[in-house]
């Protein structure tokens, strides 16, 4: 067997509360340090050395997973004015290519092909790419690092010159009144989008371009963006509270009134309709108005405080309303009741409302984008865990759909797979939702392979949705389930707030059930579960393995979050100061109190782990590539069993390398690793 790195050590304590936390690894923060490189270079070279004999199995799960790719492909075409929009992909090319054609017919126009963008370079992102208002010029954001500093970019279309260009902005930005004009984010030294400025084109330095709106409190971003109906929202937002503003006027003459002043628990959005504006909220800061799930309000554009807020559906105990879209003669709210959606469709004259009819008992549904206010119908996606993704288009009157594009997914038959939800129970008697998908009839199978996936945080809603990589375990006779743990939004906001701050383990307790509860009805057995999840739901797997070392085979930790305690207490690194909002602030002692009792890194314990993959980004900024490097440095001089690896991604960022070869590279790697320890290779 080969040999596994041995990290190196030097003293370091850090001292808070009262309490000393050595961490004779925290030098490897350094990149600059050669030891650093040599390390993660050197648990590359283990991980290559350990799944080597897996060579094989990973080249045909990648070529599996490609067949399952229709190559050359064109995605739906949505209209906007005298235009379709839409993108397409090559047979063999790794990017998308933004096209558009004449609305009544006519040759196609190639707006901008990221394939020629990503020509010499390692990782290529567009953060975002739109058509000025007047469809005259295309702005996009680009990005060759993988570390989410984007560059603005803006193009005549008639000519393809280039007009003007910002270099160090976030990945978002809006077009003003016409193409003219573009707000775009600045970001701080910790990267966060902390003012918006107005640039008319084409500018000059961007630091002389006129500030619309500067955010000094650091737990909060700032970010603006144009409506359907042409007007500006800007806002400023995190987790426990949001601020938005409206902008009025245009040019020198634009600027902003708020239409609620933040305050601690209030979370608001609005979307803008040509008569007034429609806000979604809780009303969390005040214990006499709190909902439990969100109220629609309606407000004229004059607005200025919540008392100006009429409402127009008040809060109902067992839907939580998600989303609304605003068009002239109808409204469209996106609702949950115990986990499914449904979309409810308001007509505005008559005040009736029906909802949209779906093919399937479980299924994934969600608003989509639908420029035409004035237009008879809207767009909207669709998919479940046997059924690839789908846009339709809705006509209201007729009540009846057209679908613009689903998914293809050559070699793929729906009906040779089941799904079904179980539930399992936490240990304080909460029912815990489970999803679960296999290949074979409506009987659920047993004493089979299964890979539990969870996240479980930031009110993220993990869905029963497609892949069309997951054929490919579930073909060797893996069930696949999801845990909707508290901590996501499953059930809404309150299923969030239920696991945050001091009572975050009741997220690794769910999942911890659903394991449990999965080998107890003999679905599955210890030696044949694994566990995945990535980011925050890293973390998850960090903390489950410390607080349930035997409940599973084999755990996978993409980009894992699991230095917890130490990055939330540096302000200077990305995310931190508005991650308190999330995870609580540990220069208070209940916080930091709470927050080591469960941090992976800080609960390392000398016992028998499941065998470990673990993924980083060498310039992630969103979980920093020490953490994970830190982690496994740590497991391999503490734990007494379990096998370990580490892959780093030297040139890319959090979502692991671009472009979808070099994606599907990952997860054949990844599925090739797991494939082998649930022991499913060759069945």
């Amino acid at each position: 067997m080969p040999t596994p790195p041995v990290c190196p050590t030097r003293p370091h304590v850090h001292r808070e509360h009262g309490v000393e936390r050595s961490d004779p690894w925290h030098w490897l923060r350094d990149k600059k340090d050669p030891e650093t490189v040599a390390y993660i270079e050197a648990e590359n070279a283990y991980l290559e050395a350990m799944t080597a004999d897996q060579e094989g199995l990973r080249k045909a799960l990648y070529s599996e997973m490609l067949g399952r790719i229709q190559e050359t492909d064109t995605g739906a075409k949505i209209r906007r004015g005298p235009w379709r929009y839409y993108s397409r992909t090559v047979e063999g090319l790794p990017y998308a290519i933004h096209c558009r054609e004449p609305a009544e017919g006519g040759e196609e126009q190639v707006l901008l092909d990221e394939n020629l963008l990503a020509e010499g370079h390692e990782y290529t992102k567009v953060g975002s790419a739109t058509v000025s208002p007047d469809h005259s010029r295309l702005a996009y954001t680009l990005d060759h690092d993988g570390d989410e500093i984007f560059t603005l970019v803006v193009v005549e279309l008639a000519t393809g010159a280039e007009v003007d260009r910002v270099d160090g902005v976030s990945a978002s930005f809006a077009w003003g009144a016409d193409a003219s004009e573009l707000y775009w984010r600045e970001l701080d030294a910790a990267q966060r989008p902390w003012r918006v400025r107005q640039r008319l084109l084409p500018g000059g330095d961007a630091a002389s371009d006129r500030i619309l709106f500067e955010e000094p409190d650091d737990r909060f971003r700032v970010g603006l963006y144009r409506t359907p109906v042409g007007r500006h929202l800007l806002y400023v937002a995190h987790g426990e509270s949001t601020e938005f503003h409206l902008l009025e006027g245009r040019g020198a003459e634009a600027a902003l009134h708020c239409l609620q002043e933040r305050r601690d628990g209030l979370v608001y959005d609005v979307e803008v309709g040509h008569e007034q504006l429609w806000i979604r909220s809780t009303d969390g800061d005040d214990p006499a108005r709190k909902a439990p799930t969100y109220r629609l309000y309606t407000a004229p554009f004059s607005a200025r405080s919540r008392a100006d807020w009429a409402v127009h559906l008040d809060a109902r105990a067992d839907v939580d309303l998600e989303d609304v879209s605003v068009f002239r003669d109808f409204v469209v709210r996106q609702e949950r009741v115990d986990g499914v959606v449904r979309l409810v469709v308001v007509d505005r004259r008559s005040g009736d409302e029906h909802a949209v009819a779906m093919r399937e008992a479980s299924y994934v549904a969600g608003l989509a984008w639908s420029p035409e206010y004035d237009g008879s119908g809207f767009h909207y996606h669709y998919s479940s865990m046997t059924t690839p993704p789908s846009t339709y288009r809705y006509e209201v009157e007729e009540r009846g759909r057209t679908l613009l594009k689903q998914t293809p997914v050559p070699g793929y038959d729906p009906s040779l797979y089941s799904s079904t939800r179980l539930h399992a129970t936490a240990p304080d008697g909460t029912r815990i939702p489970i999803s679960l998908v296999w290949k074979g009839g409506a009987e659920l199978p047993e004493d089979v392979p299964v890979l539990l996936y969870g996240y479980g945080s930031y009110g993220v809603t993990i869905d029963p949705g497609f892949s069309t990589t997951r054929p490919s375990l579930l073909d060797r006779g893996i069930v696949f389930a999801i845990a909707h743990i508290r901590g996501g939004g499953f059930l809404g906001r309150r299923w969030y707030e239920a696991a945050k701050f001091h009572t975050k383990a009741r997220t690794f307790d769910d999942f911890i059930a659903a394991g449990r509860f999965l080998v107890r009805e003999g679905i599955t057995r210890r030696e044949r579960l694994g566990i995945m999840g990535g980011s925050a739901g890293g973390m998850l797997m960090g903390a489950v393995i410390n607080r349930a070392p035997d409940l599973c085979t084999a755990a996978m930790a993409m980009v894992p979050f699991v230095d917890v305690v130490s990055t939330m207490l540096d302000e200077s690194l990305p995310l931190t100061a508005g991650e308190w909002v999330e995870w609580g602030d540990p220069r208070e002692k209940p916080f930091f109190d709470s927050m080591l009792a469960y941090s992976p890194y800080d609960n390392v314990q000398a016992v028998d782990y499941p065998d470990l993959l673990v993924t980083s980004g060498l310039n992630d900024p969103r979980v920093q590539y020490w953490e994970p490097t830190k982690w496994v440095a740590k497991l391999r001089a503490t734990a007494t069993g379990g096998e370990l690896v580490l892959k780093t991604h030297m040139g890319a960022g959090h979502q692991g390398r671009s472009g979808r070869y070099g994606w599907l590279e990952d997860a054949a790697l990844e599925y090739a690793w797991m494939v082998t320890k649930l022991g499913a290779a060759d069945e």
